[in-house]
């Protein structure tokens, strides 16, 4: 099953954040390559989308979230078989205190 990827506002925001701290504080080579890394395993998400594992802390939600560890940084999703969609709702830094995950829209 091959779904289309699609990304929440919020996620592309968090995007632009990691390539801007990253561009700041190391170069932007660096950041082009964490930006790339994170967008290329949403993408190998297509095909395995159900690789990632169920998010604990959303467990309370009525949509079921799953995540993928890329670095420092959790890629939050969602799964819709029946119109075969995969959202990207955020992507999360770990090094957070994760209660701010549950505060996510």
């Amino acid at each position: 099953m091959k779904l289309k990827v699609i990304w929440s506002q919020s996620a592309e925001y968090r995007l632009d954040e990691i390539f801007e701290y990253y561009s700041e504080r190391a170069s932007k080579k660096i950041a082009r390559k964490i930006v790339h890394e994170i967008i290329s395993a949403t993408n190998s998400l297509k095909n395995t989308p159900f690789l990632g594992q169920i998010e604990p802390l959303l467990d309370e939600r009525i949509e079921t979230y799953r995540y993928l560890v890329i670095k420092n940084y959790k890629i939050i999703y969602s799964v819709n078989e029946n119109r075969y969609l995969l959202k990207i709702a955020d992507v999360f830094d770990t090094r957070q205190n994760p209660n701010k995950l549950m505060k996510m829209e």
